[in-house]
């Protein structure tokens, strides 16, 4: 995909993208219903009293570019492990899935679904075609929680609540880590609408540090082979400064296609460092492509959570274990299978909060949006959404999770460099998006 669509970089009121879902009534025709109807309940849960939760999760899954099947696969066995153990406050949670198959029009599929089928919110779930999906949901008041966080849309609808800093977060990061270890720098990236955003936050955090922008390498988002991109990556970072240059492949899925292409290219041209983001590499990908031996050893990668060996993922892997021990769709190491379980997570917290009231998209969101503080057993700082947070000076009002950690490849192994987590809000602030 090469086509270019402009970026929303203004978020609308609230009152004009959340209209009244189809159903609901103002509080005095509530009473009275309640007064004259014995079980006349409105809005999504029907007439029966059923109180049945209905959500949705989607991802790619078959598809020539990133797959994510490990987010639905595991947002099913969330919603089995929770019914098994009460439901959410005492009520069935009912978990519907969608191939989103890296198409917009495909994309747009599940949200209409998602409408038609009453979900009442969206939930963990990844997509880079937020423009295709984002308006059908705002017009029908369902939110979107806890997004990978790829596109610039996650950050500004009124009805996105991301759970991490997605890519801007992430490059941010990593920029300001490798001004002060590497001389030039290269980026490949997709040459995509995503793939388009990606400069200006890497630049944001070498410039942080002095360093110069990087070179910037579009590469196709599904291609088999990667040898000139690879070549023009080592030339750029090999480009006659006497320090060692830095590769940055941010490819997704399509990182290791382009590290085979690497690999064989790197022996022509003098020696650099690599480093990327959590999500184009991760523990399996590292085996995979030799361990200690590989391409990978002695790269920097920044990601949005601590690493999976860390106790703090103990609670998810039990889920996992209990509902779905052998499905190799589910990786505990895959950074949107984590992100998945904290959506649901901040879902949990949103519906108990709620206590014995109707659940419902708009329910749902008002709590939320009502100062609803949720924490994810320090996964992630303490997460509480505003109309306009700090990052709304960039065009980016609902990040309100700008905190990274840093690892490396060491011996094989995807260990932390550092302690904790940094904040890169700051370094955003400074981004020319």
């Amino acid at each position: 995909m090469t086509g270019r669509r402009r970026i929303r970089s203004t978020v609308l009121p609230r009152s004009l993208v959340r209209p009244a879902r189809a159903g609901a009534l103002p509080a005095g025709a509530l009473a009275a219903c309640a007064a004259l109807v014995a079980g006349c309940v409105p809005g999504v849960t029907g007439g029966s009293g059923d109180e049945t939760i209905t959500v949705m999760t989607w991802a790619p899954e078959n598809t020539g570019a990133t797959n994510k099947p490990g987010m639905p696969a595991f947002a099913e066995a969330y919603g089995r492990w929770v019914n098994a153990h009460g439901g959410i406050d005492g009520r069935p949670l009912k978990v519907l899935t969608c191939d989103e198959r890296d198409d917009a029009v495909a994309a747009a599929r599940c949200a209409r679904r998602a409408v038609a089928e009453n979900a009442v919110a969206v939930v963990g779930s990844y997509s880079q075609h937020g423009d295709a999906f984002l308006p059908t949901l705002e017009a029908a008041g369902i939110p979107y929680i806890g997004g990978y966080g790829l596109t610039h849309d996650e950050f500004t609808s009124p009805l996105s609540y991301p759970v991490n800093g997605g890519q801007p977060a992430l490059l941010a990061g990593l920029g300001r880590t490798l001004a002060d270890a590497c001389g030039p720098v290269a980026l490949v990236r997709p040459d995509t609408i995503a793939g388009d955003q990606l400069p200006p936050l890497l630049d944001s955090g070498l410039a942080a540090g002095g360093h110069d922008p990087a070179g910037d390498l579009r590469a196709a988002e599904a291609a088999t082979s990667y040898g000139d991109t690879a070549e023009r990556a080592l030339e750029h970072a090999a480009a006659g400064t006497g320090e060692q240059g830095c590769v940055v492949p941010a490819l997704g899925d399509r990182t290791g296609t382009f590290m085979d292409s690497f690999r064989r290219a790197r022996a022509r041209h003098p020696e650099v460092r690599t480093a990327t983001v959590l999500g184009s590499v991760d523990q399996t990908v590292l085996d995979a492509s030799g361990g200690a031996s590989g391409p990978y050893e002695g790269a920097y990668v920044t990601g949005w959570y601590p690493e999976a060996g860390d106790a703090r993922w103990d609670p998810m892997k039990e889920v996992i274990r209990a509902e779905a021990f052998g499905d190799n769709r589910i990786d505990p190491a895959d950074a949107g299978v984590q992100t998945t379980w904290i959506a649901y997570t901040v879902l949990r917290q949103a519906v108990e909060s709620l206590g014995d009231g109707e659940v419902t998209a708009d329910t749902v969101t008002a709590a939320l949006d009502g100062g609803l503080k949720v924490t994810t057993g320090n996964l992630t700082p303490t997460l509480r959404w505003k109309f306009q947070d700090t990052l709304a000076s960039i065009g980016l009002p609902r990040l309100v999770n700008a905190n990274v950690t840093l690892h490396v490849v060491e011996k094989g192994r995807l260990t932390a460099a550092a302690e904790g987590f940094t904040d890169v809000t700051s370094t955003l602030e400074e981004a020319a998006l």
